[in-house]
């Protein structure tokens, strides 16, 4: 298995490229690793390849807010320009500049 380089950054705001939503990456994958059980549960004619990064986000559709997992095959820019409106995105990201959230500092006590 080939591990590729992941295409988008932390702090990149990305829509899908199928499915009506929009987010704000918080974490990358280098390759897949949720559980099988997610995997299975995508009908085989759309599953991605699992030899990509997968990109976890804090995502947004015209309805609610939620955390999304998805492979960068399924991943564009958003280039909006506009604020992702999840709950959390204070929690990991200081400001939204350029069409990028900074993230927050880690703190080591």
């Amino acid at each position: 298995m080939t591990v590729k380089t992941a295409k988008f950054m932390i702090g990149d705001v990305v829509r899908h490229r199928h499915y009506d939503f929009r987010g704000v990456i918080f974490d990358v994958d280098a390759i897949f690793s949720n559980t099988d059980e997610w995997w299975d549960a995508i009908p085989e004619e759309v599953r991605p390849s699992k030899d990509q990064p997968f990109y976890h986000l804090l995502a947004e559709n015209e309805e609610t807010t939620y955390i999304a997992y998805v492979s960068e095959q399924n991943l564009l820019p958003d280039d909006s320009g506009l604020p992702v409106s999840h709950p959390d995105v204070g929690d990991f990201f200081e400001d939204l500049e350029n069409g990028r959230y900074v993230p927050r500092v880690q703190q080591v006590n």
